[in-house]
């Protein structure tokens, strides 16, 4: 019994992964169940034994990518300043920009998120401001909650750079927009800074 739910969690989890992957790749309207299930190996019949519907795996895909970001980027930064500054290069740079289903779900879907309904809205909500709290305590460690709308605003603008620069069809303008937004960002957060390793 006990591999079982072992077994129902895992597979869960690949729904999970996978959905993920392809809301951000395709969009949330953009992927089907059918699709969905495909990619993560498994038939359609499956879904419902996991999920109640497309709008609980999209709530739950949302949480599950911010976690991600969260856990995978955030927390594996440097402490202080210095961590604030890899975050915001990781964030801003060419390979995120070019991997889009690996990358940020706010940049990929926060038009689509905006036109969810409520639970997904509260689970990228409550994502974000973990992501944000995280970089807030790097910037203000004693009290982190006093930067949290600094932290959210360059939050905004790093996706907003991203979107832009994925959209161009001029790589070079692209490039030039993402080390742009580095060194606006960076301003915001009132951190100095060089320009070793900008995209120009």
């Amino acid at each position: 019994m006990r591999y079982k739910e072992e077994h129902n969690e895992a597979t869960r989890q690949r729904i999970i992964e996978a959905a993920g992957r392809r809301f951000k790749r395709d969009g949330i309207d953009g992927s089907g169940i059918a699709t969905l299930m495909k990619d993560a190996g498994l038939t359609n019949g499956a879904f419902y034994t996991h999920f109640t519907s497309k709008d609980e795996l999209v709530a739950t895909a949302v949480a599950d990518q911010l976690e991600a970001q969260n856990a995978n980027v955030v927390a594996h930064a440097a402490p202080g300043r210095a961590g604030l500054e890899q975050i915001v290069r990781w964030y801003l740079s060419a390979q995120h920009r070019d991997n889009t289903e690996w990358g940020c779900p706010s940049a990929a879907l926060l038009d689509e998120i905006t036109r969810c309904a409520t639970p997904t809205r509260q689970a990228y909500t409550d994502g974000v401001l973990a992501v944000a709290d995280g970089i807030a305590t790097r910037l203000a460690p004693d009290d982190p909650l006093s930067a949290r709308t600094r932290t959210l605003t360059a939050y905004a603008m790093m996706a907003g750079a991203l979107q832009l620069s994925r959209a161009l069809a001029d790589t070079r303008l692209a490039d030039e927009l993402l080390d742009q937004g580095i060194r606006n960002t960076l301003a915001l957060l009132d951190i100095e800074h060089d320009h070793a390793g900008t995209t120009e």
